[in-house]
């Protein structure tokens, strides 16, 4: 960000430029954006290519094929009820969820795309998911109902952020987490509906996986808004302070 004439003004954009590289909460970075509009975040590996050349990266291309399932996924569970089918799509999307941040790494190839599809996706996946199974009766109605509201809540934080011209803070810990356990959950949820021996086996770890990512994924929900409340108010309070300089 360029220096600006007065000492006051410079003061206070120095104390932004400051904050904007500084962690806010549990894993996460928000970053602020200049007066004309373009962020002044850390720099991060994999910010450089095009937007083309990002969404052809193998991690990317995985992410887009996970995006691309949730269609599917929610006809075969809703329309024909082919339960093994919609299974098969859920353990892909787990499975892909977890390659495609290790070949972000191993070919260094990680990326501001990255960083939005996966994430978007994971939400994708739970959001339809939940309304899936409430629609046929596999998870009752109040457990999808906290969790949409967790969504909810996300959704006025990012709303709240993009207002006062912040970036969305990075994923933290507790919400990967969060997310690991509910990719494995959900795909056991689905299992339990039949009457096999392997539905009856699958059972109990179906139940303790939904309640363990459910409280892993409200409490991240809570780390997000308490973010949120901490990049607003401390701008704020940095934006009065350079007023009186």
């Amino acid at each position: 960000m360029n220096e600006s004439a007065g000492s006051g003004e410079s003061a206070g954009r120095g104390a932004r430029d400051q904050f904007s590289e500084e962690k806010v909460g549990a894993g996460g970075t928000v970053g602020r954006e200049d007066e004309g509009g373009q962020p002044v975040t850390t720099a991060s590996p994999g910010t450089g290519p095009s937007l083309l050349r990002q969404a052809v990266m193998a991690p990317n291309l995985l992410s887009i094929l996970r995006l691309a399932g949730v269609p599917v996924f929610l006809w075969l569970l809703l329309g024909p009820h082919a339960d093994g089918w919609a299974l098969a799509i859920l353990v892909f999307s787990g499975l892909t969820d977890w390659l495609d941040g290790k070949l972000a790494r191993w070919l260094n190839q990680m990326s501001r795309l990255g960083q939005l599809l996966d994430p978007a996706a994971d939400r994708l996946y739970i959001v339809a998911t939940l309304v899936a199974f409430l629609l046929r009766d596999i998870i009752p109605w109040w457990a999808v109902a906290v969790l949409l509201l967790r969504e909810a809540v996300a959704g006025i934080c990012l709303l709240v952020l993009r207002h006062n011209r912040f970036e969305p803070p990075e994923v933290t810990y507790v919400g990967k987490g969060a997310t690991f356990v509910l990719m494995y959950a959900f795909p056991l949820l689905l299992l339990v509906q039949g009457d096999s021996t392997a539905a009856a086996v699958a059972a109990p770890l179906a139940y303790a996986f939904t309640i363990w990512g459910g409280v892993l994924y409200v409490w991240s929900g809570a780390l997000y808004a308490a973010q949120t409340l901490l990049a607003v108010t401390r701008d704020r309070r940095d934006r009065r302070r350079e007023a009186a300089g």
